[in-house]
């Protein structure tokens, strides 16, 4: 198995002006480091951090391929319903170990696995176009909420679960669906229990942002074919290397450590990830959850309640260099950007040596290929963002694979818990986001005249 790679000569100076030290990471960074290691050993082993299980369980992945084989071939679409975590786990997977371009494949062309949708934002537009060309007789729907109480994939059931049952009779619909819920409690526990709908469980120690390699993330992949052990076995690779408390040699720890001297020493609080390959553009936005949700908190700090976390930011290469490159050259100095670096894209395609009196316009391109471009781009704005102070690292992959993939998304989950541990702030739970939730609950649940407590002067700014 080819391990991936993490370069952050970027992030050191004098590389970088605004880099950290060797020196620096030989001593006091590298000291503090045996100290948060510890503290994040102690979490994991008290069951704290249950994602870190979830390779080496046979129960992880044998329910999982169990169940996915049997019903592999009897549906034509799969949709998911989640949001956040539950979501994007299998956008990321998707677009990654399928190709962003899936569902527009023939079913010959996908070896007569299933399409895969994800439904992960309750808009009438959006559920309405799909619904109307699918066929509800030969659609599966995966529904995926940790709590059961999610309102926005409740609410996506039951207009699901109306649907197919116009077609196929209120009985026949409980077999189109598959709850991926709370083992024990919740909505859709006590609705599996009480009407015979299949499930999968959630384990208690895993919160939706680091669920995507448990069932969550891997039965709506399984279904289309994607080889769950072989992910498995990559994420194990990754966590066995970020298990030392030696910085240099921990991926996961020296990305950690360096993103956040960067965000407090030097007040490049934002951070990018930048990856060349359309695959892993759905991969940047689960890091944005993963890193905005875990980190943003509120601490207590000399008794003193402050409030930290960096700022995530997705990108893509080489697209948009042509949309936020010149705010990261000539824009504050705020940002740190972590390319995702592909060397093997599977396939060449060669860029024909045509228009030759044109030279050093378009000629210049004859005897490239696609391939070789964009690595080019990368490795130029790398480059340029060094020389104009920007700190950036790169993570290359041997290729796009399942395996390649299980190490790049552990080592970012392993990234956010150190990371967390050196901001001071706990990883699980997202109580800013509790608030909203709670007036979400009391607009949609308004009795007679009874109003919800919501400051509506704001609409005398009506134009």
């Amino acid at each position: 198995m080819d391990p991936i790679q993490l370069n952050y000569g970027n992030l050191i100076s004098p590389r970088i002006t605004l880099g950290v030290s060797s020196e620096d990471l030989d001593g006091v960074i590298g000291e503090r480091f045996k100290e948060v290691m510890a503290a994040v050993d102690a979490r994991r082993s008290a069951g704290d951090f249950g994602f870190f299980e979830l390779p080496s369980s046979p129960a992880n992945s044998k329910s999982v391929i169990t169940l996915a084989e049997s019903f592999r071939q009897r549906f034509s679409d799969v949709v998911v319903l989640g949001i956040g975590g539950s979501g994007l786990g299998t956008r990321t997977l998707r677009d990654a170990l399928l190709g962003p371009d899936w569902n527009n494949r023939s079913r010959e062309e996908r070896d007569h696995y299933p399409r895969l949708h994800v439904l992960d934002n309750p808009d009438p537009d959006t559920l309405g176009a799909l619904f109307s060309r699918t066929d509800p007789i030969k659609t599966l729907f995966n529904v995926i909420s940790k709590s059961g109480k999610t309102v926005e994939t409740l609410a996506e059931y039951l207009v699901a679960r109306d649907w197919v049952a116009s077609s196929v009779g209120e009985e026949n619909a409980l077999g189109h669906f598959v709850f991926t819920t709370d083992p024990n409690c919740g909505p859709l526990r006590h609705i599996a229990e009480t009407e015979g709908v299949l499930t999968l469980p959630l384990p208690e120690n895993v919160s939706g942002r680091f669920s995507i390699l448990s069932a969550a993330g891997l039965f709506p992949v399984a279904l289309c074919g994607v080889d769950i052990e072989a992910l498995l076995r990559g994420a194990a690779l990754m966590d066995d290397r970020c298990r030392t408390d030696k910085l240099k040699e921990n991926p996961g720890g020296i990305l950690a450590s360096l993103l956040y001297e960067a965000h407090i020493r030097h007040g490049q609080k934002i951070h990018v990830l930048m990856p060349y390959a359309d695959r892993l553009a759905s991969t940047s936005e689960w890091f944005q959850q993963l890193w905005a949700e875990s980190l943003g908190k509120h601490h207590s700090m000399d008794g003193e309640e402050k409030a930290t976390g960096p700022t995530p930011l997705v990108a893509l290469g080489a697209r948009d260099q042509h949309s936020l490159l010149q705010l990261f050259m000539e824009g504050p100095r705020d940002k740190v950007v972590l390319f995702v670096k592909v060397e093997d894209h599977g396939s060449e395609v060669a860029i024909p040596d045509c228009h030759q009196g044109l030279t050093g316009e378009l000629s210049y391109l004859g005897g490239h290929t696609m391939g070789q471009l964009l690595a080019a781009e990368w490795r130029a704005t790398a480059e340029a963002l060094r020389r104009a102070g920007c700190p950036n690292a790169t993570i290359h992959l041997p290729a796009v694979r399942v395996d390649t993939m299980g190490q790049l998304l552990m080592m970012l989950e392993v990234t956010t818990v150190i990371a967390a541990e050196l901001y001071g702030v706990d990883p699980l739970g997202q109580p800013g986001v509790e608030l909203g939730k709670r007036i979400t609950y009391d607009l949609m649940n308004q009795k007679g005249s009874g109003k919800p407590d919501i400051d509506e002067s704001d609409l005398q700014w009506l134009v």
